[in-house]
């Protein structure tokens, strides 16, 4: 083994390694052992990730098995790693994001009796996530794909003694599991028509099935490419919550903040987009697939961006921006432009998963009040989190020279260069969307850092207990147990700045949402970081080439955006959410009260989880309940089990009757026995 396979080994296991031994013996162990062992493997992972990255840009591809596990006829299971620049990438993202959310972890969790525990889920975390993306094969890909599904409902889950986080970590993994049967279906047809798992079997025989067709319902051909690629999509719906399959995201809230930056930021959500910019040799085959792919991301990013607009909870405003920034980046994946997707997945990483972290900070301020409404006037109690708030919103709104700004207004110009289906509706999504988006961020950064300062006001009647985070509500350990209602800050009680352990992330963050785009726009998108990587059929799919020809490099852009429809649109929303929360509030209410139908609408979220309600998980329970009545109850207790047991007693009753205990009847039956066997015997003759 060279001394590179032996790192990149190395970078999954180390977080792996640190999961087991804070999981296992964690009780036994020092509490700070916890964060030391975790933060020391992600560290390690994070630098050999680095160096890893610096490799790659040099051109060095390694594509190798590590270990077979099963072999079956001509197929072989394997567990195997390709590292290119397009895993390189991640690999750093990945790990990067995860060690300042572990740092982060420190101060947030420091009173939560689950430290150790907490510790080691979001560690192995990191090592499945970095399982899925360094995988060289469809086997390896569904093992990372199943395990960040089932550590996140772990997380999710992890104040396992409040039903509402029990309610989310199930909601997530049923409507993940919806995703992963399609994902699992397409893997299966892969192995089927391909005869290989492996990407670069798969990639070569694909232009030879370009044209191939299959009959799934008698008399009806379906082309194999867009089957395959729209059930491999099914599962990036699931996983990077795609309408219909996005209503677990918003309910994962119920986690600990920390697990919401680390899942919605740079690794679970972004699975699906990582896998299907993974497959784009199978993608770039089916128009269809494509252009699927471009209008259910363009219905997310606009319809989940309008929700945001009414949320109060400041972890929901995120989740929902989040949704929404999930749908820019599947609508640069069905105009083939899978770099920009890639390099917006990049960008929003750090200033999401800031957004996140300060949100955090912000409700540690606020004592544990996450509600929007009663907050108010915080920075200049809050400067490290103000500052760093501002940055991260002004990155998701696309302001010029900000990270988002370059990856975002790319999506919008190759979808507006796209002429595939559904092409004209997604430029329309997405330029909206970015009225959208300003609006809800700065609607919760001025009801947040600006105005006056709420929280000594009544709360608002709406609070409900599920919206404040409790720490102390996961073990049975002794410890002191704050009450829910007791919550937030009294009247004699103000914000206070978060540790430095909660801080330093921020700044970290804060960073590369600020440089990133500038520095990486040139080579990620008109260089050459992903040749041989991403495969575009320029002549089908010619949005990057037409791209190029328009980049006169990062400085221009943003001069010329200044005259774009995109920068007015996002200004325009700024201002008026500035207008509306901070001049006129009664504004909003006004409006409230005259669009009752539409605000109903948006608060039932469009009635995704009513009717998931109703129809399936009620028809899961009727059918259940029909099931038990009449295969259980009727078919083998009642039939199989006590039926026979009836039969047996009714045939006993019967015998039991010629068993009278008198001799003569005996005797009579033996005679009549004997008078029987001699018929037979004579007639035999």
């Amino acid at each position: 083994m060279t001394d590179m396979q032996s790192i990149y080994l190395l970078i999954p296991l180390l977080p792996l390694f640190a999961a087991v031994i804070v999981g296992l013996f964690g009780s036994q162990l020092p509490r700070s052992a916890a964060h030391v062992l975790t933060i020391l493997g992600v560290g390690a992972s994070f630098a050999l990730s680095a160096y890893v990255f610096v490799d790659a840009l040099q051109g060095n591809v390694y594509n190798g098995t590590v270990y077979t596990w099963l072999t079956s006829g001509d197929i072989s299971f394997e567990v195997g790693f390709l590292v290119d620049r397009l895993t390189a990438m991640m690999m750093v993202v990945v790990t990067f994001v995860s060690l300042m959310v572990h740092i982060y972890t420190i101060g947030y969790m420091h009173e939560d009796p689950g430290y150790s525990r907490f510790f080691s889920y979001i560690s192995l975390f990191t090592f499945s996530m970095l399982m899925l993306v360094m995988s060289n094969n469809f086997m390896q890909l569904f093992f990372g794909w199943e395990a960040v599904g089932l550590v996140s409902y772990l997380l999710i889950g992890f104040w396992y003694k409040r039903p509402t986080a029990i309610y989310a970590n199930l909601k997530a993994f049923l409507v993940n599991r919806v995703g992963d049967f399609g994902f699992l279906l397409g893997i299966g047809m892969v192995l089927y028509f391909f005869g290989s798992l492996n990407y670069d079997a798969v990639f070569t025989i694909a232009p030879h099935l370009a044209d191939a067709t299959v009959s799934v319902i008698p008399n009806t051909e379906w082309s194999l490419m867009t089957m395959v690629c729209l059930l491999l999509f099914v599962g990036a719906m699931g996983k990077s919550a795609q309408v219909p399959l996005h209503v677990w995201l918003p309910d994962s809230m119920e986690g600990p903040t920390p697990i919401s930056a680390l899942i919605h930021a740079a690794t679970m959500v972004t699975a699906g987009i990582f896998m299907v910019a993974r497959m784009s040799p199978l993608f770039e085959l089916s128009t269809t697939a494509l252009s699927t792919v471009m209008v259910i991301g363009a219905i997310t990013a606009l319809f989940m961006g309008f929700l945001g607009i009414i949320q109060n909870d400041i972890k929901r405003v995120v989740a929902y921006s989040t949704l929404s920034q999930l749908g820019y980046m599947t609508v640069a994946l069905g105009a083939s432009a899978y770099s920009v997707a890639m390099f917006h997945l990049m960008t929003h990483a750090f200033f999401k998963a800031l957004l996140f972290l300060a949100a955090g900070s912000v409700i540690m301020g606020m004592h544990h009040d996450q509600d929007i409404r009663n907050m108010g006037g915080l920075r200049k109690y809050m400067p490290i989190t103000w500052i760093t708030s501002l940055i991260g919103s002004l990155a998701l709104i696309g302001t010029p020279l900000f990270s988002g700004f370059y990856s975002k207004d790319s999506i919008i110009e190759a979808v507006k260069l796209s002429h595939i289906t559904g092409s004209s509706f997604a430029y329309f999504a997405v330029l909206a969307g970015v009225f959208v988006t300003a609006f809800y961020s700065f609607r919760l950064y001025f009801l947040v850092f600006h105005g006056k300062e709420r929280w000594m006001e009544k709360p608002h009647e709406e609070h409900t207990p599920h919206t404040h985070e409790v720490a102390a509500h996961s073990d049975d350990e002794h410890h002191h147990v704050v009450h829910e209602e007791h919550h937030g800050l009294g009247p004699d009680d103000k914000p206070h700045e978060s540790p430095w352990v909660v801080t330093f992330p921020l700044i970290a963050l804060a960073i590369p949402s600020v440089i990133i785009g500038y520095v990486a726009i040139g080579p990620m998108l008109f260089g050459d970081f992903f040749n041989g990587v991403i495969f575009v059929d320029i002549h089908a799919h010619p949005v990057m080439h037409e791209l190029a020809e328009d980049f006169h490099g990062a400085g221009a852009m943003a001069m010329h955006a200044l005259t774009s429809a995109p920068f007015w649109l996002a200004l325009s929303g700024v201002v008026l959410s500035w207008f509306f929360y901070m001049k006129r509030p009664d504004i909003p209410a006004a409006i409230k009260a005259h669009t009752v139908l539409i605000n109903k609408i948006l608060e039932n979220k469009y009635g995704f989880d009513s009717f998931n309600e109703k129809v399936f998980a009620a028809g899961s329970r009727f059918i259940g309940n029909k099931l038990w009545q009449i295969g259980d109850v009727k078919l083998i207790d009642g039939l199989i089990v006590n039926g026979t047991a009836r039969l047996i007693g009714r045939i006993s009753g019967i015998i039991r009757q010629l068993q009278s205990g008198l001799i003569y009847h005996y005797a009579f039956a033996m005679i009549i026995g004997v008078f029987l066997m001699l018929t037979f015997w004579f007639a035999k003759i």
